[in-house]
């Protein structure tokens, strides 16, 4: 194997599908992928078995080709058969949407500065919005419900689905365009209109607390946000403990987070994963810093990429997890092209934990668990470590 990123997504897909590990999610630059080596690409639509998830692949392709022949939206056709697959992280891009998504991967963005997930009942939450960012200047929050992106109902709709309307084509929505979002707070329901902007992703940033505490926030696993991390705990003040921010991280880039996981760990297994059946491994990298005290914070917008992180540390007893359970969201995803370029991407496995735990629809239980005062909490816990050590 080369030694570049396994997992670095590429520029467009090729026609022979790159597999990815799709831990979709929510920030509304897109839900994010990692993309394995092309030696485990797995074949085209029209080259694979018509039974299991590389036959569903075949399915939508065959919808979306006779809708063209027809006349008709091969879009909405694949779509179609998407929702008919029960697939409820299944999703389906246009072109222009899948180069916007791709171009997020790089911590750019043209959006309104949303973040936000599915809830258990299919609504859209709102988890975090960007300072500065439109979306923030209209007065929206964290915990507002979005029930309508120019005028279609997002509730039951894949979460995936909502950022691509929220984001539009790359081709026809640009920065300044306008979007309707239908909102709910409490009692309150109304509507707000919003202008694309042309966004970046502060992925991680890094504060020093009173009492030698280094807090890495990590927003997204966008690329280079795994190195920023490792960066971070090598710059840590000496002795310092560590507070690994995960609050809020839907997920991203799975090599970042493998990334980030070497930070703390001395090599070693991750997380493992299955592809319609066969068994892999993720593994971190040697030399990492395993003597610090470590407290990981997770809460209920904790998912995917972030969801495999915190199992890592915490079944490798390298870190004490405080917080609420995570989301849950584990599930693997293999993108294809459609005859007329866009994407289809369907669910063909499931990742674990290193002592075996499944995280999809389960999420992880923290250690410690705890609600508004997590940070004071992580802590007095870091402390405790300190003088235990």
């Amino acid at each position: 194997m080369s030694g570049r990123d396994p997992f670095c997504q590429p520029r467009r897909i090729r026609r022979g599908a790159a597999l990815t590990l799709v831990f979709a999610s929510v920030l509304v630059a897109g839900a994010a992928t990692g993309a394995l080596p092309q030696s485990q690409a797995k074949s085209a639509p029209d080259e694979a078995r018509s039974i299991g998830p590389a036959g569903r692949h075949a399915d939508v392709a065959r919808a979306a080709e006779e809708a063209m022949a027809d006349g008709k939206s091969p879009v909405q056709a694949a779509k179609r058969a998407v929702s008919r697959s029960g697939d409820r992280w299944a999703a389906v891009y246009s072109r222009g949407e899948y180069e916007e998504f791709e171009e997020s991967l790089d911590g750019q963005y043209t959006g309104v500065g949303l973040w936000a997930r599915s809830d258990r009942d299919g609504r859209i939450e709102v988890t975090r919005v960007r300072a500065g960012s439109p979306a923030a200047t209209a007065g929206i929050r964290p915990g507002d419900l979005l029930r309508s992106v120019d005028g279609e109902k997002t509730d039951g709709r894949p979460v995936t689905e909502v950022v691509s309307l929220l984001r539009g084509d790359a081709t026809d929505a640009p920065a300044g365009t306008a979007v309707r979002l239908g909102l709910e707070r409490g009692n309150r329901v109304w509507t707000e209109t919003l202008r694309r902007a042309r966004l970046t992703t502060d992925a991680v940033t890094v504060r020093e607390l009173d009492g030698r505490v280094t807090v890495i926030k990590v927003a997204t696993f966008t690329k280079d946000s795994g190195h920023q991390v490792r960066a971070a705990v090598r710059q840590s003040p000496p002795g310092a403990g560590i507070v690994l921010d995960l609050r809020g991280n839907p997920g991203g880039l799975v090599g970042e987070a493998v990334t980030a996981a070497s930070a703390f760990l001395d090599g070693g297994l991750v997380a493992t994963y299955d592809v319609d059946g066969e068994q892999r491994a993720l593994h971190a990298e040697p030399g990492g810093d395993t003597t610090r005290p470590l407290v990981a914070l997770v809460d209920g917008g904790t998912m995917s990429a972030a969801e495999l992180l915190t199992g890592a540390v915490q079944d490798r007893g390298r870190a004490l997890v405080v917080g609420s359970r995570t989301f849950g969201k584990g599930s693997v995803q293999m993108p294809s092209r459609l005859p007329d370029g866009s994407v289809a991407e369907l669910t063909v496995g499931h990742y674990r934990t290193p002592s075996g735990r499944g995280v999809d629809g389960r999420g992880i239980t923290p250690d410690l668990e705890t609600g508004e005062d997590a940070l004071p909490r992580a802590q007095a816990v870091l402390r405790g470590l300190a003088s235990s050590s």
